[in-house]
C-alpha cells in the first residue's frame, strides 16, 4: 500500500505550513492564542484563501477535498504550527450541515469556507463523561418553533461564534439515545448568556447558559429525535482532525528534542551521545511512527459508512496519540531538563497543547473502553452471523 499523499495534497500542507510558518511564529501565536478574541481573525482569513478550510469538504458542496486525507492533512499542518483557529469548529458545523441540513441550511457552507462565519458545537455539559447520548438540554416546542434550556461547557470559541450547532433533548431520559435534536443558533440569539475564558494551551473557551432561547421551526436541523447519529457521523470526523493535529505537533517536539540532544553539551559532549538517552529518543520515534499509523488508518476509515469498523478505527486512533501524545510531552520535556517547562522554549507549549488534546472529544480512557465495546459488539455479530 501506497501511504504517500497526493500530489495535490503536498502542495497544500507545502503552502500551509509556509504561510503558518511566516504568519504564526510563535510569539504571534502568543498574541493571537492568549488575546481577547482567542484567534488570529486576520490569519483565519489567510488560511480560508489558502483553501485550508475548502480542503475540509466536498466539491458537491462548495470544497474541493473533503476525503479523510485532506482532513488529515489540514489539520497535521495546524498541530505542527500550534495553530488555534476554529477550523474544528468549521469542520464539524459543516458535516453536520452536509449529513442533515436542508437546501437552505447549507446554504450556510459558503459562509464557513469563505471564513466568513465561525462556527462551534455545544455539545458537552456538566458532567457528561464525553458520552454523547448524555444531554439535559432541553428544546420545547411553542406555536412559532423552540424553546431552548439549558447550559453547554468548554466551547471552543463560544463567546465569539458567529454560529452555534446546540444539541438538546426534545423527547426521553437524559440517557436515552432516542429523543435527541440539533439546532443552529444564532451567537447573538436573546437569551444566550456566555462566560468566556482562556484555555491553558492557548485560544478560548466558553460556558455557554440557554435562558428560554427562542427559536424558530428553520432551526432544527434534520430530523427530530434523531440527532445522535449526526453527532456520531461529526464526532469520527473531529476524532481524525484531533489526531492528526497531535501527530503534527509530536512530529515538532520530537524534531525539537532530537536537536537539543545534538547541540546539548555536558563534559565536553553531545548529551545525544549518552547511551540511556539514546535508548529513550529511539523509543519515542517508534511510538510517534505508531500514531502515524493509527491516524493513518482512520483516516482512511473515516469515509466508510457509519459501522463498528469506522468506529474502532477512529476509537483506536484517538486512544493512540492520548497515550503518545503524553508520554512525547514527558520525554521532550525531561530531556530537554528545566528548560523545557519554560514559557520562551515553544516545547512547552506544544508539550501543553498535546495534553489537551487527549481532552477532546473523549480522552484516552474513554476511547479505550469504548474500543473493547465496539471489538465486543462486533464480535457477537460475527458470531450471530456464523450461527
Amino acid at each position: 500500500m501506497n501511504f504517500q499523499h497526493t500530489d495535490d495534497r503536498r502542495m497544500l500542507a507545502d503552502s500551509l505550513n509556509r504561510f503558518l510558518a511566516e504568519q504564526n511564529g510563535i510569539e504571534a501565536r502568543h498574541l493571537h492564542a492568549h488575546g481577547p478574541l482567542g484567534y488570529g481573525r486576520t490569519l483565519y482569513a489567510g488560511l480560508a484563501e489558502l483553501g485550508a478550510i475548502s480542503a475540509l469538504f466536498p466539491e458537491s458542496h462548495g470544497g474541493f477535498g473533503g476525503a479523510g486525507f485532506d482532513v488529515s492533512v489540514v489539520f497535521e499542518c495546524l498541530g505542527r504550527n500550534l495553530a488555534v483557529e476554529p477550523l474544528l469548529g468549521a469542520l464539524v458545523v459543516g458535516r453536520a450541515l452536509i449529513q442533515a441540513g436542508s437546501p437552505a441550511q447549507q446554504d450556510q457552507l459558503a459562509g464557513l469556507i469563505s471564513g466568513e462565519v465561525t462556527a462551534a458545537l455545544a455539545h458537552d455539559e456538566p458532567g457528561s463523561h464525553y458520552e454523547l447520548h448524555r444531554i439535559t438540554t432541553t428544546a420545547t416546542r411553542h406555536a412559532g418553533g423552540w424553546w431552548l434550556q439549558g447550559v453547554k461547557n468548554v466551547v471552543p470559541l463560544g463567546d465569539s461564534a458567529d454560529l452555534l450547532l446546540v444539541s438538546a433533548r426534545t423527547a426521553g431520559q437524559t440517557l436515552d439515545a432516542e429523543g435527541i435534536s440539533l439546532f443552529l443558533v444564532p451567537g447573538t440569539a436573546a437569551g444566550l448568556d456566555k462566560c468566556g475564558h482562556g484555555r491553558i494551551d492557548g485560544g478560548r473557551a466558553a460556558q455557554l447558559s440557554f435562558n428560554a432561547v427562542q427559536l424558530g421551526a428553520e432551526a432544527l436541523l434534520g430530523t427530530e429525535g434523531q440527532g445522535l447519529a449526526v453527532l456520531e457521523h461529526l464526532s469520527g470526523y473531529a476524532l481524525l482532525a484531533l489526531a492528526s493535529e497531535s501527530l503534527g505537533a509530536m512530529d515538532v517536539a520530537k524534531d525539537q528534542t532530537l536537536e537539543y540532544l545534538r547541540t546539548r553539551k555536558q563534559f565536553g559532549v553531545p548529551i545525544g551521545s549518552f547511551q540511556a538517552l539514546q535508548h529513550r529518543m529511539a523509543d519515542l520515534l517508534l511510538e510517534v511512527e505508531q500514531a502515524r499509523s493509527a491516524v493513518i488508518n482512520a483516516a482512511a476509515a473515516v469515509d466508510e459508512p457509519e459501522g463498528l469498523a469506522r468506529e474502532k478505527a477512529l476509537s483506536a486512533a484517538k486512544f493512540t496519540v492520548g497515550r503518545i501524545g503524553t508520554l512525547v510531552a514527558e520525554e521532550s520535556i525531561q530531556m530537554h531538563g528545566g528548560i523545557g517547562m519554560t514559557w520562551e522554549l515553544p516545547l512547552s507549549h506544544y508539550a501543553k497543547r498535546l495534553v489537551m488534546i487527549d481532552h477532546q472529544f473523549g480522552d484516552e480512557d474513554h476511547h479505550l473502553a469504548r474500543f473493547i465495546a465496539l471489538s465486543q459488539a462486533e464480535g457477537a455479530a460475527s458470531g450471530h452471523a456464523e450461527a
